[in-house]
């Protein structure tokens, strides 16, 4: 990954996902926007980007592109990432929600043999505390540490490092890997980025109700993840016929156990492993300061 602040960022397309006040935000978090794309507006400048008809047309002026915060319509997500991919880009994050899961299917069997992150799609995007912001975070809930955060939700993800910062506990690196019905990247490829990461000393990981990625996740924690971690996992108090949307879209699946997806199934994995569990965003930082003054 290259997330520094000399890290050159396109924005791909303007949309009801992202506004004026969040490419001001950026900027003045220091991320280094160059350009956006928009079709049909080449020539123009909005808010105070220069703005250009094709990726291509970007990386001539400006050389390679490291990251493109894609804010197109869902339906153009799709094509917008392939876009980016042609021109050589290597970190994509999909702001745009409601991105079709066929469509995300065939995003990601297009990268899958490339090296190529992409995070989301309904994604506020990464955080690297001090250095660099790319998507739609609060930057003033976050301040440089040794925390890293990996989480689907999105007003979850500020809300602990609200906790974190009020605690003192800084963070080292927070993504929200998207909370559509398919993203893509994983809570494992986070964890095995957060673990190799000097700076990162433990690990907060958030889930919600939907799906089996927290459930793999805490597998994988006990196998192969040597700091510490700690869960909180939302929706304890969830009607167990509910689904959240869109999360649980894809978790009412003809023969599945009539616990898969539910946050009662995601703790008891995470309690198998003996992985510590908050029962509130406000208990983390008390958790994390036991694990950390242990290891």
């Amino acid at each position: 990954m290259n997330l520094t602040p000399d890290s050159k960022v396109l924005i791909q397309g303007f949309c009801e996902f992202i506004s004026a006040t969040h490419i001001a935000q950026m900027k003045a978090y220091g991320t280094n926007l160059v350009a956006s794309v928009n079709p049909g507006c080449g020539g123009q400048q909005m808010y105070d980007l220069p703005v250009f008809d094709l990726v291509e047309e970007v990386t001539a002026k400006f050389g390679s592109i490291d990251t493109s915060i894609i804010c197109v319509h869902p339906y153009q997500v799709l094509d917008a990432a392939l876009e980016a991919i042609a021109s050589n880009i290597r970190q994509i994050i999909i702001i745009s929600a409601g991105v079709p899961p066929l469509d995300m299917v065939t995003l990601l069997r297009k990268t899958e043999t490339r090296e190529i992150l992409i995070v989301g799609p309904n994604s506020p995007g990464i955080i690297v505390p001090g250095k660099i912001l790319l998507g739609t975070q609060p930057s003033e809930f976050y301040t440089p540490g040794s925390v890293g955060i990996v989480s689907r939700s999105s007003t979850l993800t500020y809300e602990v490092a609200w906790e974190l910062t009020k605690a003192g506990l800084g963070q080292s690196i927070s993504v929200s890997i998207g909370s559509d019905a398919i993203v893509g990247s994983s809570f494992l490829q986070w964890l095995q980025i957060l673990d190799e990461d000097e700076t990162t000393e433990a690990i907060v990981l958030v889930g919600q109700p939907g799906g089996g990625s927290e459930e793999a996740a805490a597998r994988y924690i006990a196998e192969a993840i040597d700091k510490p971690v700690i869960a909180y996992i939302a929706g304890r108090h969830a009607p167990l016929t509910k689904h959240w949307r869109p999360t649980g879209t894809l978790a009412t699946v003809v023969g599945r156990d009539s616990t898969f997806g539910t946050t009662q199934n995601k703790l008891a994995a995470f309690q198998s492993a003996d992985i510590p569990i908050a029962e509130r965003p406000s208990q983390i930082p008390e958790l994390l300061k036991k694990v950390m003054g242990n290891s």
